[in-house]
Parts: C-alpha cells; sequence; structure tokens
C-alpha cells in the first residue's frame, strides 16, 4: 500500500511522478536485498555508485550544462524520499555529492571550477564530501579552529573535522576555514600532501554510511582550489539548506516505509485468534502514523514548490526538517513496537530506519537548533548568539 490519503499524487506531473518511481524500483530491487548485510557490516554499498549515478540522482536539481539532470526541486524532494525509504546512509551520500559539494561548486565556484568537478561528480567518477564540523564545533561553525593562511604560492591549511560522510571516499573535499579575512571555502583534493581521512568507527546508527574524520596538517593547495565567491560562515549555512531540504523529504521515506511494513505486519500477525491489525490499540497507532506522514508529505510539497519558485526561506527549511525528521523517528519506534520481537531484527528493516533516524534528528541541524531557528523567526530574537 502507498500512502496516499490527501491524494498528493494527483498534485504531482508525470515527470515527477516518473522520476520518483525509478528510484523507487531501483531501491526496492537493488537496494533493499542487500543494505542490511551493508549495515550489520559498518560498509556503504559502493558497488551501486555507478548505478546512482546512472539514475541522474546526483546534483539533480542543477542545470543540464554541466552534466546534471536538470530536474525541478519537488522532483528532487522526491528522490530523496525514495532512497531513504531504502536507507538514511544511501540518501546521505547523495545529499552531501548533491547538495554539500556540487551546490558550493555551482553557486560559488569559478567557471573552470564548475566545468572541471561538477560533470564528474554528477557521474560518480568522483566522489566528494563537506567538511564544516569540528570536534568542538557542530552546532556553533562560527567557531572553527581550521585555519587557512595565504602564501605565495596559495594556501596552507590546518585542523581537524570530524562527522565527515563520504569523507575516506572522496576525491574532493570541501572545507571550510578561517582566514585572516573571515571564513572561506576550499576544494583539497585527495593526495594532497598533509590531508588525510580516517573512518569513524563503534557507531549504531548510520552504520552503512561512511562517516570519517579528515585532517590537514600544513597542506598546502594552488589559489585555484579557493571558491572564490565563499564570503563568511552564511556561505556554508546556505549548503545546509540546500542539504536540510532533502533532509526532510528524506525523513518521509523512512517514515512511509516503517508505516508499510508495519501495516502489513498487523495484518498478518495473528494473535488471540486474529490479526492484531483488529486491535483498537493497533488501529490508533497506525491512524496517528499515516496522520504525520500526510501531513509531512503536505508541507515538503508545498517547500518544494516554493523552492522552484524562488521563494523559499531558510526557516521555512527548518519547520519542515525538524517536524519530519521527529515524526520519522517516533513513526519508526511505533512501527518497531508493533513488530514486537520482530522489530529488532535486520529482515523487517523498521529497527535499521529506527537507529539511523536517531542520527538524522541531530545532524545537519540538531531538533533544538532547527527549533531556535523557527524561534527566531517568530519572535525577531536570535536566542543562540
Amino acid at each position: 500500500m502507498s500512502l496516499d490519503l490527501y491524494f498528493i499524487e494527483d498534485l504531482l506531473t508525470e515527470d515527477e511522478r516518473m522520476v520518483r518511481d525509478a528510484v523507487h524500483q531501483f531501491v526496492e530491487e537493488r537496494v533493499l536485498p542487500v543494505i542490511a548485510g551493508h549495515y550489520e557490516a559498518g560498509t556503504f554499498p559502493r558497488e551501486l555508485i555507478p548505478e546512482v549515478a546512472k539514475l541522474g540522482v546526483l546534483g539533480a536539481n542543477l542545470p543540464e550544462k554541466y552534466g546534471c539532470a536538470g530536474l525541478n526541486n519537488v522532483a528532487y524532494g522526491l528522490i530523496t524520499q525514495e532512497l531513504e525509504w531504502g536507507d538514511s546512509g544511501l540518501r546521505s551520500f547523495c545529499s552531501v555529492q548533491g547538495s554539500l559539494v556540487m551546490y558550493p561548486i555551482h553557486a560559488f565556484g569559478s567557471e573552470e571550477q564548475r566545468r572541471k568537478w561538477l560533470p564528474k561528480l554528477a557521474a560518480a567518477e568522483k566522489i566528494g564530501c563537506f567538511g564544516l564540523t569540528e570536534p568542538d564545533f557542530g552546532s556553533n561553525p562560527d567557531g572553527m579552529r581550521t585555519r587557512a593562511e595565504k602564501t605565495s604560492r596559495g594556501w596552507v591549511l590546518d585542523g581537524t573535522k570530524m562527522w565527515i560522510t563520504n569523507g575516506t571516499m572522496a576525491d574532493v573535499a570541501v572545507v571550510w576555514a578561517r582566514t585572516k579575512d573571515g571564513i572561506r571555502g576550499f576544494l583539497v583534493e585527495k593526495g594532497t600532501p598533509g590531508f588525510a581521512a580516517k573512518i569513524q568507527k563503534g557507531k549504531w546508527s548510520l552504520r552503512a554510511s561512511d562517516t570519517s574524520e579528515l585532517h590537514f596538517d600544513r597542506c598546502e593547495i594552488p589559489e585555484e582550489n579557493l571558491l572564490p565567491g565563499t564570503e563568511g560562515v552564511k556561505n556554508a549555512l546556505m549548503c545546509l539548506t540546500q542539504a536540510r531540504y532533502g533532509i526532510a523529504w528524506g525523513a518521509i521515506g523512512a517514515a512511509r516505509f516503517c508505516f508499510e511494513s508495519a501495516l502489513k505486519y498487523a495484518k498478518e500477525r495473528v494473535q488471540f485468534g486474529k490479526p492484531i491489525a483488529s486491535f483498537q490499540l493497533v488501529q490508533a497507532k497506525l491512524a496517528e502514523m499515516a496522520t504525520q506522514i500526510t501531513l509531512a508529505q503536505l508541507a515538503c510539497l508545498r517547500l518544494g514548490r516554493l523552492k522552484d519558485e524562488g521563494k523559499m526561506k531558510h526557516w521555512q527549511v527548518s519547520l519542515a526538517k525538524r517536524n519530519n525528521v521527529a515524526q520519522a523517528l517516533e513513526i519508526a519506534r511505533v512501527a518497531r513496537d508493533i513488530h514486537g520481537a520482530n522489530g529488532i531484527v535486520y529482515e523487517y528493516h523498521v529497527g535499521r530506519h529506527m537507529m539511523n533516524l536517531e542520527t538524522v534528528k541531530t545532524y545537519e541541524g540538531t531538533h533544538d537548533i532547527h527549533t531556535l531557528i523557527l524561534g527566531s523567526h517568530l519572535t525577531g530574537i536570535a536566542a543562540f548568539e
């Protein structure tokens, strides 16, 4: 059953539905059969990267002249929804590649940088990562300690970044560092002396994702690797807004998978002589899950249309990311409960989604930070400065 209580399908264009259905089929046929094994092993399914690229989902809402699909933002949102229907780690890979690597190169890079990197990133010939968060600075990126010093030959970077998706796979890192003139963005290529990426182990969430530390020790890069349009931390936050938009959609995918699995299980699981779906408590849980998914769907569709019209505001993204991820996490928890003991085994996937969403609620702005962003808009008072 595909949940569509408010006939949202009627509000999508034929092209948007076609894109969504193609990604859904890929995830169902190629991702679901292998993702539990990768989650258990703590590995990202790198073998799927070429197929992901062929779908055209990397930087899908960027211009065709750079090898991208040139889709609208609703179609891109639907892509992230279907990717996360499979796994948050898969959606994170695509979000980072598109919103946190390709977007800043497109928005703040030179034309030479765009032509050099975007087609290769869209085709997954190159993989990228985004270096903003540091061991001591997550919610407050403006406090970063990574520094870039100007030299006669370019720049020298020193510092450490943490919780970096795609880090050890990346051929290029978009790194934010403090200069004497403020925070700027730089492209640091794999193999540059003084640059090292180390996998972060011991995770119980987002296990099918490459999460890394980046280290810069007198890492010298040429002047042409500066992103010339970057002028302060505001540009890094603009990238986060792009990623948060995709996360708001993606959370719906995880929630929908958990709901669909719980509904099917409740109809098939017999206790006391009848399916547990016939009990009032289970029906109440399913009704609440369906309600929250429907509201999230409507919020994201409106947000996507606003983005396509150039009217989207960052606080609107915070509202959607904050609400949708929190609701998706609660839906996953309730779905785990409906599955009983089966909810903790990989076969049913809902426990994996539940664990992943614990991280999704925290990254790209914690739930509390998005609460304060929305509160700041409502009151005109910034409570986190």
